[in-house]
């Protein structure tokens, strides 16, 4: 059964969610706003690199900012006790979160944005996609099951974004700069899912922590908190150059679009459900993402033209994306 997220209602007052009995096509409708706000990461991270802007800053800035953002909003809407409590939960498992904020959001995001210095944003989009069909495996490794049917579907989404990148290879780009972000991207699919799933376990099982944590801020702030070690050991290993006011006023707007909104929506989204096959529906609505980002390099960079390829691409990735929600509502009860 659900638990009621009586906590979050009011971040998302007027969505009329069902909490007892939330169905795949209004998770997915969640999703797929938190991916169009994902999408402004792609296309910023490709601008900042086209200005020589470092990957290691893009990353760890994002959720300095995200922190200090999430931090400005918890105190005035909250308050000191507030932040209190966050601290310490913080602190009393401290361990939990630099391993669930670690993986989750900072070895996922350092990927991302290495792979954003080697290939354009439509390309990254693109072949992060992977991570729709790395989340069942998580999800299998976790003890969960995803039924057959979510299976194909997920298969059918893949199919597109394959589709999506030999039209980008038949237009012209250099299989090595695909190639060279494959490999990272392909480590963040598997990364993000896993965060996700461990923060899912344990707010299902926090007990007298699970009320706090069904603030999907909360719970994003202190999955932030916790990868910041992550990013601080990078910047110490690198040592990029310092950042110019572009690149932080950039990685401020992701923080803001992506890290301050997107992720909660997408948290909670995710959080309605413990049930594996709507959680790979609301993981499969990343999706999303590859069209939003192709509007967003259109209208930004003006790098982008779609090709047949593209458009059958993305009619697969929606096809797939309607077929969960067909298939989660016509299906038989257990």
């Amino acid at each position: 059964m659900v638990e009621k997220n009586t906590a979050a209602a009011p971040i998302l007052a007027g969505a009329g969610i069902r909490h007892g009995g939330t169905g795949a096509p209004r998770l997915i409708g969640l999703g797929l706003v938190a991916s169009a706000l994902f999408s402004v990461t792609f296309v910023l991270n490709r601008s900042i690199s086209l200005h020589g802007g470092h990957w290691v800053w893009s990353a760890a800035l994002r959720y300095i900012e995200t922190a200090l953002l999430l931090l400005a909003w918890g105190f005035v809407a909250k308050g000191a006790r507030w932040l209190g409590a966050i601290w310490h939960l913080f602190w009393q498992k401290l361990r939990f979160w630099l391993v669930a904020g670690g993986i989750g959001y900072g070895a996922f995001y350092a990927c991302c944005c290495f792979a954003a210095n080697h290939a354009p944003g439509w390309i990254v989009a693109a072949t992060w996609q992977s991570t729709i069909l790395a989340t069942p495996v998580v999800l299998w490794a976790f003890g969960g099951k995803v039924p057959l049917r979510g299976v194909a579907f997920l298969v059918l989404i893949f199919a597109g974004i394959v589709i999506l990148n030999a039209g980008r290879l038949e237009a012209g780009v250099p299989l090595a700069q695909i190639a060279s972000g494959v490999v990272p991207l392909l480590v963040a699919a598997f990364c993000y899912p896993i965060g996700n799933q461990l923060l899912n376990r344990f707010r299902h099982q926090a007990g007298p922590h699970a009320a706090l944590l069904q603030d999907p801020l909360t719970a994003v702030l202190l999955m932030t908190l916790g990868a910041l070690p992550f990013f601080a050991g990078l910047l110490l290993l690198v040592r990029p150059p310092l950042p110019d006011m572009g690149q932080i006023t950039s990685t401020g707007l992701i923080a803001l679009f992506a890290g301050c909104l997107a992720t909660p929506l997408f948290t909670y989204a995710r959080n309605l459900s413990s049930d594996p096959y709507l959680i790979a529906a609301v993981d499969a609505t990343q999706a999303g993402e590859v069209g939003f980002t192709l509007a967003g390099e259109a209208l930004l960079l003006g790098s982008v033209s779609l090709g047949m390829a593209d458009y059958v691409g993305l009619m697969a990735v929606m096809g797939g994306l309607i077929g969960f929600a067909v298939s989660e509502e016509t299906a038989p009860e257990p």
